[in-house]
C-alpha cells in the first residue's frame, strides 16, 4: 500500500503542474501536427508537379525538389532531441544569446520534424491516386494546382488520415524530448518531481498512465472522425436526370410541387 499512498500524495501535491504539463503537451502536439501536415501538403504538391519544358522554371523546380529532399532526409534521419538542441541553441548562437520563447520553440521543432514525415506520407497518397484523374482534369483545362486542390487532395486527405492520426499520437509521446530545452511538458514535470522527492518509480507510473490516457483518447476521437468522413454504408441515390432512369434510379420529387409521390422509372437503386 505504500506505493499507492506515495502515488496519491504525489498526485495531490503536484496535480496543478501535471495538468499544466498535459496542456502544454497537447498544445505542442496538436499544433505541430497540423502545421506539419500543411508542410507535407505543400512539399507533396511541389514534388509531384510535372516539370516545366521551359529552361528556367525547369531548373528552379529541380533545385526546389533537391532542397525538399535534403530537408526530408535530415529531419527523418536525426533524433528530434538533437534537432531540439540544434534549433533552440543554434538560434541563440546566431543571435548573440537571444532565445526563442519555449512553447513556440516546441511547436516549431515538432512542426519541422513532423513536416518531413508528412511530406513522404502526402507524396505516397498523391501517387496512389489513379493517373486517369490527373489526365481527365488536365483535359478540361485545369492547372496542376487546381487539379490538386479540387480533385486529388480531397481523396488524398481521406487516404492518409490514418497515417496523420498516427503521427499525432507519436507527437504526443515525442514531446517528452523537448524537456532537454526546459519546455514544461508532462515529462519535464516528472523530472521536477523526481528532483524534489526522489520518487522515480511512483512519478514515472503517474506520467505513464497520463500519457496512455491521452493517446487512447486521441486515437478514439480520430477513429470517430474517420467514420464520420466515411459516411453511411447504405444510401438511396436520387436523381432528376431523365437520362439516368434507364440505369434503375428513380425520379426524385420536384421541389416545386407539393406532391411527394415518386415517379418510378425502373425501381429504386440501393447502393
Amino acid at each position: 500500500m505504500s506505493f499507492l499512498n506515495d502515488v496519491a500524495q504525489i498526485f495531490a501535491k503536484y496535480y496543478p503542474q501535471l495538468l499544466s504539463g498535459v496542456g502544454n503537451t497537447m498544445l505542442i502536439a496538436l499544433v505541430g501536427t497540423v502545421v506539419g501536415l500543411l508542410i507535407g501538403l505543400l512539399t507533396g504538391m511541389v514534388r509531384t508537379a510535372p516539370l516545366s519544358k521551359r529552361a528556367v522554371p525547369h531548373v528552379l523546380h529541380r533545385i526546389l525538389n533537391g532542397i525538399i529532399a535534403v530537408y526530408v532526409e535530415i529531419f527523418r534521419g536525426t533524433p528530434m532531441m538533437v534537432q531540439s538542441m540544434v534549433i533552440y541553441w543554434g538560434y541563440a548562437f546566431a543571435t548573440g544569446g537571444k532565445t526563442l520563447p519555449l512553447i513556440p520553440s516546441g511547436i516549431l521543432i515538432v512542426s519541422i520534424n513532423t513536416g518531413a514525415y508528412m511530406a513522404e506520407i502526402v507524396r505516397g497518397g498523391i501517387i496512389s491516386i489513379d493517373r486517369g484523374q490527373f489526365e481527365g482534369a488536365m483535359s478540361i483545362g485545369m492547372s496542376h494546382a487546381q487539379t490538386m486542390i479540387k480533385v486529388v487532395l480531397p481523396q488524398v486527405m481521406r487516404n492518409i488520415l490514418p497515417s496523420v492520426s498516427n503521427e499525432f499520437v507519436i507527437n504526443i509521446k515525442d514531446t517528452s524530448v523537448l524537456s532537454v530545452i526546459s519546455i514544461t511538458d508532462l515529462f519535464f514535470v516528472h523530472k521536477s518531481v523526481v528532483g524534489a522527492l526522489y520518487t522515480y518509480f511512483e512519478s514515472a507510473a503517474i506520467v505513464m498512465v497520463i500519457y496512455l490516457t491521452m493517446t487512447l483518447f486521441a486515437s478514439y476521437l480520430l477513429r470517430l472522425w474517420e467514420k464520420a468522413l466515411d459516411g453511411p454504408q447504405n444510401y438511396d441515390l436520387n436523381t432528376t436526370d431523365s437520362l439516368a432512369y434507364t440505369s434503375g434510379m428513380y425520379n426524385a420529387p420536384d421541389p416545386n410541387h407539393e406532391s411527394q409521390n415518386l415517379d418510378m422509372k425502373g425501381g429504386a437503386a440501393h447502393v
